[in-house]
């Protein structure tokens, strides 16, 4: 590998690690899958949307997002409502239990968070994690 590319190789793996990390500090998280989390995410996000733009969004099979929806539903988080416009399709929303699990999982994990940030990084080390952000962002909507 070209040496002025190895940190790209050490930020992938210390990312990963750090997410890995974080699924393991919320015990409400690792009740669920990583594609049933972010679903969780994306209804909070939408308020509403169809299984097929759940899907697209996941980046998974139509299928395969109506069995993430089926063990969701059996969990009690989410709400299936007829379309006004086609009443063929059903919107999927967050039900009450849904919202406060999702908010549970990213409460635990922002403090775990907080905590570690807190406990190894100065004031200005602080400051720098602040300034990546902005980058990371960039990177992640990268197409």
């Amino acid at each position: 590998m070209d040496n002025n590319l190895e940190y790209v190789s050490d930020l992938r793996t210390i990312v990963g690690r750090l997410i890995k990390k974080l699924r393991k500090e919320s015990s409400t998280a690792q009740q669920m899958s990583l594609t049933e989390r972010s679903t969780l995410g994306l209804l909070y996000q939408h308020r509403s949307l169809l299984p097929s733009e759940l899907a697209a969004m996941e980046k998974i099979t139509n299928q395969s997002m109506s069995e993430i929806l089926r063990h969701m539903a059996e969990l009690g988080f989410i709400t299936r409502t007829a379309s006004e416009i086609d009443k063929r399709k059903v919107n999927i929303s967050l039900s009450a239990e849904g919202e406060k699990t999702l908010l549970q999982m990213r409460n635990e994990r922002d403090r775990w968070l907080s905590q570690a940030i807190t406990a190894t990084c100065t004031p200005a080390e602080q400051e720098q994690i602040k300034q990546v952000i902005g980058l990371l962002t960039k990177i992640v909507e990268f197409e």
